[in-house]
This record gives structure tokens, sequence and C-alpha cells, in this order.
């Protein structure tokens, strides 16, 4: 088998940037890439990057303008959407395309620009993740939609709002330290069950921010990688993605994410690697619920357990969840969000070695995206 990995990372730091155009973050987060990568951006062949939205800035064909702003013209450029799991997509379509021997050299990249568009536009432009027509016209948000998923995760398995809340307690600690994180100070339990109720049981600590962002990686061939004397790199050792449902009412559970399990065992079998062997994760935690859920479908523990997993401080014993800060305090701005967590994976593999894995969902779960990484692939 062909071997492809991450020879090069960037991002710019996620949060309310108003002073920042898209063209301007998607520019710094591929020259970082460059740099890390110690290549010259002409052996770039080709570049993918996730967005989810037009409608945040207006801009649309966004690949186009990253390699024309980049001087990467005339390379091959393409857009990749699947909603907040775009720039994970980016990320997969760039490695197939690798092992496919088309390719040396790609950038794989995601970038959203959400704060120019006012709060309800954001709703709305969010909500077209989800199911316009059943659920959207309806008035019911993504935060409504995680919130039944709540509901029912706490009827069925005794799930609390303090675990729930434990949830972004924990991220938000590991978040103090990252230089990149949109909210870099602690909350406690309380802190989180006395914001206000965005959607009951949510509340507003529960939830992730609207945010900007942009983050890029190069990727390349083995052969590339031994041609350029690449000292440190992360080799890709799985990768899965998936669909499923794309509105609340079709699922057979509300308590499950089908599309993570089915990405999740397709990463696992190609990488010939089980959940016991990862030591870290990088979930979709855009609500708390999310990470709870997310741990139970990667198979962390079983169905069930993972409000108990996170009371009982698994995620930092067992294995390492979101250890930089997850969507909750980092910021999710959409279509980086992805990316950003392939970033911080490759980041603790290069400083502690391991491996690691990523999940990233689109809308309420009809997309996930499974990256398994380590620092060896004879693994």
């Amino acid at each position: 088998m062909k071997h492809v990995a991450v020879i090069g990372v960037g991002q710019t730091k996620f949060g309310e940037l108003w002073e920042r155009s898209l063209r301007s973050i998607s520019l710094e987060a591929g020259i970082r890439a460059i740099e890390d990568a110690g290549i010259e951006g002409r052996e770039i062949q080709a570049l993918y990057i996730g967005n989810m939205s037009g409608m945040f800035t207006g801009q649309e064909h966004l690949s186009a303008l990253a390699a024309d702003m980049s001087g990467l013209n005339p390379i091959p450029t393409v857009r990749c959407e699947v909603a907040c799991a775009s720039a994970a997509a980016a990320f997969r379509q760039a490695y197939l395309s690798l092992l496919s021997g088309q390719y040396d050299i790609i950038m794989a990249a995601g970038a959203e620009k959400m704060t120019d568009l006012m709060g309800s536009g954001v709703l709305t432009t969010l909500m077209g993740a989800g199911d316009q027509e059943w659920e959207g016209s309806f008035g019911v948000t993504f935060a409504g939609l995680y919130a039944l998923m709540a509901r029912r995760h706490m009827h069925e398995y005794g799930t609390t709002q303090e675990q729930m809340a434990l949830v972004s307690v924990n991220n938000h600690k590991n978040a103090v330290n990252n230089e990149y994180a949109q909210f870099r100070f602690p909350i406690s339990v309380d802190d989180v069950l006395n914001s206000p109720i965005i959607a009951s049981p949510l509340h507003l600590l529960d939830c992730s921010p609207i945010t900007d962002g942009a983050a890029a990686v190069i990727m390349a061939t083995e052969d590339a990688v031994k041609k350029l004397k690449i000292e440190n790199p992360v080799w890709i050792l799985g990768s899965g993605q998936a669909s499923g449902q794309l509105a609340l009412h079709d699922r057979e559970s509300l308590t499950k994410i089908d599309s993570t399990i089915v990405a999740a065992k397709q990463a696992y079998e190609q990488s010939n690697l089980k959940p016991d062997d990862i030591n870290y994760a990088e979930v979709h935690d855009c609500f708390s619920i999310n990470e709870i859920l997310a741990i139970e479908d990667l198979g962390f523990c079983k169905k069930g357990e993972g409000g108990k997993f996170v009371e009982d401080d698994k995620i930092n014993t067992e294995i390492k969840i979101n250890s930089t800060g997850g969507l909750k305090a980092i910021g999710h701005p959409v279509g980086a969000t992805g990316i950003r967590q392939i970033i911080d994976i490759v980041r603790n593999i290069r400083d502690r070695g391991g491996i690691g894995l990523a999940q990233n969902i689109g809308g309420s779960g009809a997309t996930c995206v499974v990256n398994i990484l380590g620092d060896n692939y004879a693994k």
C-alpha cells in the first residue's frame, strides 16, 4: 500500500477576527503550512479547501481565490462542502488524490469568516446544513436539534446536565495554554449551568461559538517525503467517510450517529487499529452532548456510558480527548475545524509520538469523516 504523510501545518488564531478578511486568513494559514513544511509553494501540485458557505461573506469560488492569492496558479483547485465536515473532507480528498499517484504534494485547507454576517443570518446559514424543508422552515436551530439528542440520551441512559457541563469545563481548561484558541479561560460546572438556556437542556456554555479562522496542511507521498528529507512526517494510517439521515425524524435512534460509527469502522479497519490503540482524539464537540456521543460512537466506551466516562475524567487519563480545547474553546469556524483538528493531532504526535484520531461531523450527523494518524505507518 502507498503511504501519505502530513509534512507541514499552519493556522490563524481562531476568534472574532473583525479586522481580517476571508482572503487574508486563508493566505496566512497557507503560508504558515508551506513554511512549516520547508518547501517552496511551486512544489504544491493541487489544492483542496473546505468552506461551508459563501453566504457568510458573499465569496464563492474560494479555492481559486486561495490559489491566486498564494501564488499557486495554475494548479487545479477544488472547494469541498459537507457542512461542518468540509475541511476534513478536503483533507480526505487530498489523501485519496495522493494515493491515486496523480500528485506528490498537495495542500489541504479550510477557512470560514462567520462574523461578517449578523446573528440571525448566521443561524439561517448554519441551518442550511440540516433539512430545510422539515426542520429549518419550522424554526428549529442546530442547538435545538442537539438538545433533542441530549434529552433522549438523558432519558435512555441517565446522562446528566452536570456531565455535559464537564465536557465544556475540560475543554476550556485545555485551551488555556493554546495560543490559537478563542476562549483561553477556565470555567466551572456552575458557570455552565448558570449560563443562559439556548435550547433546553443546553446552556450557552454547552455550545461552540461563532468563529473566524483558517487552517492548512501540506501532504506528501512517501517518495516525496524521502526526496524532501522530511524529518518528522506524520503518517495517515486510516481514513473513513460516511453519510446518514439528514433529518432527525428519519433516524432509528437519537442517541447515536450512524455516520460516525461507519466512518470510524472504515478508518480502524484500514489502519488495522482499534479504539484502545488511540492516544489522542479530536472529536466534534459543537455541543457538549456531541462529545459524549462521539466517545461512545468511536468505541472509547460502551453506548450510554459516555457521560460517566467524562465524569470519571477518562477523557484525560485513558485517552486525551480535545487536549487543546475542542470546538467549544478553540472556536468553530465551520469550514476550517476539520483541518484544525488534524493540525492538533499532528502537533501531539510530533511532540510525544503515538496515534491520534480526528472526527469531524457535518450538520447534526448526516456526514462524518474520521482520520487516524501516527508517527509510524508500520504500526
